[in-house]
C-alpha cells in the first residue's frame, strides 16, 4: 500500500517534479532536473508573534546572494526592499524599497508607510514570489546572485502605473540617504545608517536601477513635497518616481544591482550580473541554481506538506552568509576601508553566530566546503581588520546582539567537518586573542566581556560563562586538530571545565555565583533569553560528568523528561523550547542516559507538534539558518552535538529514503519513518551496529545507513 500512495503521489505531481521544463534547463541529453523550488513555501515561518515568530521573508533570494529581494518583514506596505535577513527578530536593513502603484503620484510618499500591503501571495518559491497588490497590479521579483528584477503588470483599465524607489526609506532610521535619476528609465543612488536589535548599524549601502522602458513623467520626493523639477533629493524620506504609459505596455521591467562601496560597483553588479536577459530568463537561471543546490539532499516521501516543509527548512539554510563584495572582488571591511577579495573567492557578511554554530556551520561545511572556508576567511579577514572576532555582524559591522564567542566556535565546527581552505594561522591568533587577551575589541564591541573575572575565577555570568565553556573547547579542538598543539589544546580543554564552578551541590543546578565573595545568587538570575533548566545541559563536550554529577543516569533522564512536559517555552518558563536555541541539543542527550530510545521520541514529537507548514508553522525565530538547520539534522538523524568535533548523535530519520550528495561521496539513509518514533535496529554499510554515535569521517566518503523503525520502543537498542 505504501508503494501505490507514493506512485499516486509522484504521478499527481509529476507536473512540479519531473518535467523537463524551460523554468529548469537541461542540457541536450540530461536527465531532467527536479523542481525542488517548487516545494519551497516562503512563507513558512513568515507570521506570528514574537518567540514563535520565525521572521523569515516571503521575497527572492539566490543560494548565498547578495540581495534578498522582498517585502520587508517589519513595513511590507512600503515594497520590495534589496536586503533582508531571514529569520532575525529585530527591524532592520530594507534599503531601496521598490513599489507600483496605478495612476500618478498625488502626493508625497513620505515614508512609504501610507501604502496598503498586498492583497494576495500569487506564488512564494525558492526565487520567485509573485503578489497581487490591492489595486491588482502584478508584482513579480526574482533574483541573481548581485542584483534583482522585477515585472509589474498593471490593470488593463489603467492609462498610467508609477513606480515608486525610496531612497530615504527603509526599516529603521537613516541617517543619509540620496537619489539621482540619470534618464527617463534608470536613476542611482546610495542611503547610509540604520540600527538592529538597539544596535547602531552605520553601514553605506549604494544602488543602479533601470526600466526596461521610459517612463513619461519622472521626478522625486522629499517629505511632504512631490518635486516634478527636481532628478535628485536627499534627505530622509526621499525618493523618486517613474510614471510610465501602460496602454502602450501593460507590463514594466526593473533591474536592480546593489553594492556596499560604490555606484560604479552597482552599475557593474548589474551589468555583469543581469545585462541581456528579462524577467522569465532570470528567473528560470534562478530556479534551476535552486534546483541544483536543494538537490544536495534528495528526500523522497508520499506526503506533500512534509516535502515542503524540508525543503523550505534546507532553503533556510542556504541564504546566509551572503556575498558581501561585488563583481569585480571589491568590499568595503570592518575598517571602512575598500578590500579586494583574493582572486576565485568571495567575501560573505551576516554571521548570527551565537544561532548558527550550534548548526548551520556544520551543515554548509559538510555541503559546501569551498563556500564554507570562504566564510570562514571572511571572519578571519573581519577580525583582523576590526581587531577580533564579530559575533553579529551585518554588512560591515559588528552589531555585538547576543553574547559569548560564537565565531571561535564556528571556525572550529567549519573546520572539524572537513572545510579547511582558509588561514588558519590567523583563525588561530585570534581566538587566542579574544580569549586570553581582556579588552580585546571588535570594532567597539568586546569579544569576551567579563573575561578578566572569567580567567582569574572560572566564573562569569552563568549563561555567558557556559558560552565561553563551549568555545574553550572549540579552540582546544583546533588547536589539536589544525595546529597540532596538544600544550595549548589541553589548557583550553581543561579550561573548557568550569562549567563545574556555577554547580550548586545544593541544588543540583548550575547557577550564578557574585564575583566579589563566590556567594550564590538567585537561582533564576543571569540565564540569556532562557532559564536554568535549558541552560542545565550545554556542556554538551562534557555530558558524562554533567550527568554523574547530577546523581547518574537515571536522575539525568528524570530530569530531561520534566524539561521536555512542554515544548513551546518561553524566555522565563522552565520547560523546553523549540525554538529556542540554548535547548537545540537537549533532545539527543537521552543517548547519553542509556535512554536513547527517548532521543527519537522526543525528536520526532517536536518536529510532529512544533512545525507544520503553516505561515506560523516555526517555533521560533529562524536566525539566519539555524532552525531550518535543525530540522535538516532532526530529518536526516543526524545531530552534531560537540563543539569542535565531527561527528554525530543519532536518533531516527524523519524520512524513508534520503540521498545526502557530499563533495567526495553519496550517503543513502533509509528506514525512517515520521509516522514511527522508535529504532529497532541499525547497520552501517550492511554491518549490524548498536551505536548511538557516528563520527563523520565514517560517512564523509559516501555509505549507507538503514533502520529498523517500530512504533514500540525497543529499550535495548543503543545500549
Amino acid at each position: 500500500m505504501k508503494t501505490n500512495n507514493r506512485i499516486k503521489w509522484m504521478i499527481s505531481l509529476s507536473f512540479i517534479l519531473f518535467i523537463p521544463s524551460t523554468n529548469i534547463a537541461q542540457n541536450a541529453g540530461q536527465a531532467p532536473q527536479t523542481n525542488y523550488a517548487q516545494m519551497v513555501d516562503t512563507r513558512i515561518g513568515s507570521k506570528g508573534n514574537g518567540l514563535s515568530c520565525g521572521f523569515t521573508y516571503i521575497g527572492a533570494s539566490y543560494p548565498f546572494g547578495m540581495m534578498q529581494f522582498t517585502p520587508s518583514f517589519f513595513s511590507p506596505q512600503k515594497g520590495i526592499v534589496v536586503n533582508q535577513m531571514s529569520g532575525s527578530g529585530c527591524p532592520h536593513m530594507g534599503n531601496f524599497p521598490v513599489l507600483p502603484i496605478s495612476g500618478k503620484v498625488t502626493k508625497s510618499p513620505k515614508n512609504m508607510e501610507d501604502f496598503p500591503t498586498y492583497k494576495e501571495i500569487r506564488e512564494a518559491t525558492a526565487g520567485c514570489l509573485s503578489l497581487q497588490m490591492k489595486d491588482d497590479i502584478i508584482c513579480d521579483v526574482t533574483v541573481s546572485k548581485r542584483s534583482g528584477i522585477a515585472r509589474f503588470i498593471f490593470p488593463a483599465d489603467k492609462k498610467e502605473g508609477t513606480v515608486l524607489i525610496g531612497a530615504g526609506v527603509s526599516s529603521t532610521t537613516l541617517s543619509n540617504a540620496y537619489i539621482k535619476i540619470t534618464s527617463p528609465s534608470s536613476c542611482e543612488g546610495y542611503a547610509e545608517g540604520g540600527d538592529f536589535c538597539g544596535y547602531k548599524t552605520d553601514y553605506r549601502i549604494f544602488f543602479a536601477a533601470e526600466f526596461n522602458h521610459k517612463a513619461k513623467e519622472y521626478g522625486t520626493w522629499k517629505g511632504n513635497s512631490i518635486r516634478e523639477d527636481r532628478k535628485q533629493i536627499g534627505g530622509a524620506q526621499s525618493g523618486g518616481y517613474f510614471t510610465f504609459d501602460t496602454e502602450q505596455s501593460a507590463s514594466v521591467e526593473y533591474k536592480i544591482a546593489i553594492s556596499y562601496v560604490s555606484v560604479e560597483n552597482a552599475k557593474e553588479n548589474l551589468r555583469m550580473d543581469n545585462e541581456n536577459r528579462n524577467y522569465q530568463q532570470v528567473l528560470s537561471d534562478t530556479r534551476h541554481e535552486w534546483n541544483k543546490q536543494l538537490g544536495k539532499i534528495e528526500v523522497h516521501s508520499d506526503n506533500p506538506d512534509k516535502l515542503t516543509q524540508f525543503y523550505t527548512h534546507w532553503y533556510h539554510t542556504l541564504i546566509h552568509p551572503n556575498i558581501f563584495n561585488d563583481i569585480n572582488g571589491e568590499y568595503i571591511g570592518a575598517d571602512f576601508a575598500v578590500h579586494k577579495v583574493t582572486f576565485g573567492r568571495e567575501y560573505y557578511t551576516t554571521f548570527s553566530g551565537w544561532d548558527t554554530y550550534r548548526t548551520q556551520c556544520q551543515l554548509l561545511a559538510m555541503f559546501y566546503p569551498q563556500e564554507a572556508s570562504d566564510m570562514m576567511q571572511s571572519a578571519i579577514d573581519f577580525a583582523e581588520q576590526a581587531g577580533g572576532y564579530g559575533r553579529w555582524i551585518a554588512a560591515n559591522i559588528e552589531t555585538g546582539v547576543m553574547h559569548g564567542d560564537p565565531m571561535s566556535i564556528i571556525i572550529a565546527n567549519t573546520y572539524a567537518f572537513g572545510a579547511q581552505n582558509f588561514d588558519i594561522q590567523t583563525a588561530y591568533k585570534h581566538m587566542k586573542r579574544g580569549a586570553c587577551t581582556p579588552g580585546t575589541y571588535s570594532q567597539n564591541v568586546e569579544v569576551r566581556p567579563g573575561l578578566s573575572n572569567y580567567i582569574e575565577k572560572g566564573i562569569e555570568n552563568a549563561s555567558l560563562c557556559l558560552e565561553y565553556v563551549s568555545s574553550d573547547y572549540a579552540i582546544g579542538q583546533f588547536a589539536l586538530q589544525a595546529m597540532k598543539n596538544k600544550k595549548e589544546a589541553s589548557f583550553f580543554m581543561k579550561r573548557s571545565l568550569n562549567w563545574k564552578n556555577l554547580y550548586d551541590p545544593s541544588t543540583r543546578w548550575l547557577r550564578s555565583r557574585h564575583n566579589h565573595d563566590l556567594n550564590w545568587k538567585h537561582p533564576d538570575h543571569d540565564w540569556r533569553e532562557a532559564t536554568k533548566e535549558n541552560y542545565f545541559w550545554m556542556v554538551p563536550h562534557n555530558l558524562e560528568t554533567l550527568i554523574d554529577t547530577i546523581g547518574g543516569k537515571k536522575a539525568a533522564s528524570n530530569r530531561l523528561d520534566s524539561l521536555f512536559v512542554r515544548l513551546n517555552a518561553g524566555y522565563d518558563d522552565h520547560y523546553f523550547a523549540a525554538g529556542n536555541e540554548p535547548d537545540f541539543q537537549v533532545p539527543w542527550i537521552y543517548n547519553w542516559t542509556d535512554r536513547p530510545y527517548k532521543t527519537s521520541e522526543t525528536v520526532h514529537r517536536i518536529l510532529n507538534e512544533m512545525y507544520t507548514s503553516k505561515a506560523d508553522g516555526m517555533p521560533g525565530n529562524d536566525d539566519c539558518g539555524s532552525m531550518g538547520s535543525w530540522y535538516v539534522f532532526a530529518s536526516i538523524g543526524l545531530y552534531p552535538m560537540i563543539p569542535g568535533i565531527a561527528g554525530f548523535s543519532v536518533s531516527l530519520p524523519y524520512f524513508n529514503n534520503i540521498t545526502l550528495h557530499f563533495p567526495k561521496g553519496k550517503l543513502k539513509i533509509k528506514g525512517g519513518d515520521f509516522s514511527k518514533s522508535y529504532i529497532n535496529g541499525m547497520k552501517i554499510n550492511d554491518v549490524k551496529s548498536n551505536k548511538t554515535w557516528i563520527d563523520w569521517a565514517e560517512i564523509v566518503n559516501g555509505g549507507f545507513i538503514e533502520y529498523k523503525a517500530d512504533n514500540k520502543a525497543n529499550k535495548k537498542w543503543g545500549l
